[in-house]
């Protein structure tokens, strides 16, 4: 049977096959061994009568040995290459032993009560706590999540994410009706007066613009008078409206219940009124909305927003002294830190491990097992024996010597006994 070059093993590999080779030849010298002192005691028994006894003990020896040798043998390979029946066990029944061998881990490790058994006894969440709470095993848990949502993030396809944009957009959004909901949040606004900040800032922009564009009001109203009238009046016209325009805005500023800001009150209550009952307002609402939704400008905005988002969050995922990247481990030391000291989340973590392994192993534990049925049935019988033979050979040529040393004493005291109890052999 080829054998695979020892270059072509790995470092461990090469190791047991020089320890396999080296057995082997101890448990041939030990055969020779033994064979010698039979030849010398068998030729030399006639003028020394005490050989008896060893050549006795050199037969058991070698009958063990061979014995022995020839059971080692045959697990992996035929005798001297005959056919032998129920010789080369492992290379003829490779995908029996693989199928046992996937019920014995099936039955005995992938049982539900083993596995909760020794789980239940191994404090998971207080371990995997002291592990995270370490500086550099959260960063390594952060870099490890960030290449994971860089790779997600590389792989979705961009039309994918804008189409799914769109549709949720849609669903959520432009579907359903905004007028009622608008009104109702409007209504509360203005029943908690709250819109009056708003109408301030409003106010004291106008003012600030009012002041800085003084010149903006030459022309503005005069350019409309006729012709005959004098310039000084166009004016004096012109500055009467700026100056009433600015004494209006002040007025507005200093007067909380200033008319304008009660008709403002009363705009808004009808506006929120009518966009909840008046289905002419709500329709309007509903056509701009459409209007706007359906734009090509807001959906290249829309898909601008997602490139910006991308890229800026691939940066982040790969840069490990940004601002996301410190957060997530930090983040994780968090989490580790409460795994370590609250003992009520340490219990309810143990419980949904526990809980979650053994769901999984009663549910596929079968797939699981078959994973060594299969393996074993894709190897070559040739290269099954080498592994098997590499693993436990060396080993079993220790059974050649014990049947060497056995058969040599059970060689001796059959012999011994034999004239004992037997007399004049």
């Amino acid at each position: 049977m080829p054998r695979t070059p020892m270059a072509l093993l790995s470092p461990a590999d090469q190791e047991r096959m020089r320890g396999l080779r080296r057995m082997k030849a101890v448990a041939l010298g030990a055969l020779l061994f033994i064979a010698a002192v039979f030849v010398v005691a068998f030729w030399q028994q006639s003028s020394f009568p005490w050989l008896g006894y060893v050549r006795a003990a050199a037969e058991g020896g070698m009958v063990g040995a061979l014995a022995d040798w020839f059971a080692v043998t045959a697990l992996f390979r035929r005798p001297l290459g005959l056919p032998i029946p129920h010789t080369a066990i492992i290379p003829n029944r490779k995908d029996e032993i693989g199928r046992t061998l996937g019920e014995f881990v099936e039955t005995n490790f992938l049982a539900a009560d083993v596995v909760r058994t020794k789980l239940s006894s191994t404090p998971i969440a207080q371990r995997a706590g002291e592990w995270l709470q370490q500086t550099p095993n959260a960063q390594r848990v952060a870099a490890e999540g960030a290449s994971i949502a860089a790779g997600v993030l590389k792989a979705l396809s961009d039309d994918d994410v804008r189409d799914l944009i769109t549709d949720l957009a849609r669903e959520h959004l432009v579907a359903p009706e905004w007028g009622p909901p608008a009104g109702a949040w409007l209504e509360k606004i203005v029943e908690a007066d709250a819109h009056h900040g708003a109408v301030d800032l409003a106010a004291d922009s106008i003012a600030g613009w009012l002041q800085a564009n003084a010149a903006s009001f030459t022309g503005l109203v005069s350019r409309r008078l006729p012709g005959w009238v004098p310039k000084l009046a166009h004016r004096f016209v012109d500055d009467t409206v700026y100056h009433e325009a600015v004494k209006f805005v002040h007025a507005v500023q200093a007067d909380p219940r200033h008319p304008a800001r009660l008709a403002i009150d009363g705009y808004l209550g009808r506006l929120a009124d009518s966009l909840q009952n008046d289905p002419e307002t709500r329709a309007k609402l509903e056509n701009a909305k459409a209007s706007l939704f359906d734009s090509p400008r807001v959906g290249a905005l829309a898909a601008e927003a997602w490139n910006t988002a991308k890229a800026g969050l691939l940066t982040a995922l790969a840069d490990p002294t940004s601002g996301l990247r410190m957060r997530a481990a930090q983040a994780v030391q968090e989490i580790g830190e409460r795994l370590t000291t609250d003992a009520a989340l340490q219990k309810r973590v143990d419980v949904w491990v526990s809980d979650a392994a053994v769901f999984l192993v009663d549910r596929y534990r079968h797939d699981i097992a078959s994973i060594i049925t299969d393996t074993v049935e894709r190897w070559d019988p040739a290269e099954t024996t080498e592994k098997i033979e590499l693993m436990v050979g060396r080993d079993l040529q220790y059974i050649r010597l014990n049947g060497t040393v056995v058969g040599a004493l059970a060689g001796l005291a059959i012999y011994t006994v034999a004239h004992a109890l037997i007399p004049g052999v």
